[in-house]
């Protein structure tokens, strides 16, 4: 059975809702290169087929900076390094309603804050959270607050929350090289007490970091068994200062390409965005990270580096033929 064979057997096992398995996810990630457009041939037919064309576009705030305990090594707002990241407490409830109301300018449809730190353990610093989750309009509200306790899910919910983002980050097997202030399984209880509290779950991972090929399959089996709503994908993007900085060996454009492909694949009906990272490590591929599988992009800045001017973003989804998805 030649490439295309056997990537069209694969093809249609998925678009008959049968799980790809972990042989058939290794297969497309080491597609060689010459097969990478009929690759995202095939990827793109599946994504249209299964999710359609439009793209979620999401955006985010950065609302407590810096002086993170936890010593993840890519992290620019670990405590454990010595980064130019900017350092502040908790923004207003105002500053952040701002900050929603020009993702709404933008085009935002998730609009999602986002605090340094393990979790949120001050009492004040939570409600101002809540409020702020409340008073937001016409946007998908998500937030990114680290480990937290079901209570607290469940006040989150109760306040208007409609998704939680927590990423596992990278694979089991590779967690230790990743972080070593708290564990894999940690992340993994709170995306389940994230569910149970009724919130949908963004949960993806950051690639590029030391990681194998194998690794990066195993984690888009783990978050399949996990059935989150979403998926970013991040590229690490190099910052000075981090644990890893000197030893990252940057990704390749058609190497992303196929570990989006690979999650597409893994996750057929999920929406699956291509955020940290993509102007650093993409550059001109970037419109192809639609017919690789994307379907969701985050717009504008990322929280300690800057991303493409919306228009520019808006420009390529509409060169791709795609629109952006207006669900509320």
């Amino acid at each position: 059975m030649n490439y295309k064979e056997h990537l069209e057997a694969i093809y249609d096992k998925a678009l008959g809702d049968e799980l790809v398995s972990r042989e058939e996810a290794l297969f497309i990630i080491n597609t060689p290169d010459e097969q990478l457009d009929t690759l995202l041939d095939y990827t793109n037919r599946l994504k249209l087929e299964k999710v359609g064309n439009e793209v979620l576009l999401c955006g985010i705030v950065n609302a407590k900076s810096g002086k993170c305990s936890e010593d993840c090594s890519f992290c620019a707002q670990s405590a454990h390094h010595k980064t130019k990241a900017e350092v502040y407490p908790l923004l207003s409830s105002k500053e952040l309603l701002d900050a929603s109301d020009k993702a709404k300018v933008n085009g935002v449809q998730c609009f999602s804050i986002v605090t340094s730190g393990k979790g949120v353990t001050s009492e004040q610093d939570f409600s101002v959270i809540k409020d702020t989750i409340s008073s937001v309009e016409q946007l998908n509200r998500c937030a990114s607050l680290g480990i937290l306790s079901k209570a607290q899910f469940q006040e989150l919910k109760k306040a208007g929350l409609n998704k939680y983002h927590h990423n596992l980050e990278t694979a089991e097997s590779f967690f230790a090289n990743m972080c070593t202030t708290h564990s894999y399984e940690e992340r993994v209880e709170t995306i389940k007490a994230a569910k149970e509290a009724g919130l949908e779950v963004c949960c993806g991972g950051i690639f590029g970091i030391g990681e194998s090929l194998e690794q990066r399959v195993e984690l888009g089996l783990a978050i399949r068994e996990l059935d989150v709503e979403s998926v970013p994908i991040n590229i690490v993007n190099p910052i000075e200062g981090t644990r890893i900085y000197s030893q990252i060996v940057p990704m390749r454009p058609q190497d992303i390409l196929k570990l989006i492909a690979t999650y597409r694949f893994l996750l057929p009906r999920k929406i699956i965005g291509v955020f940290g990272g993509r102007e650093h490590n993409l550059k001109e591929w970037q419109p192809q990270i639609f017919p690789a599988g994307a379907n969701a992009i985050l717009l504008g800045n990322y929280l300690t580096t800057t991303g493409n001017a919306a228009d520019v973003d808006l420009a390529m989804i509409k060169e791709a033929g795609l629109v952006p998805k207006y669900s509320h």
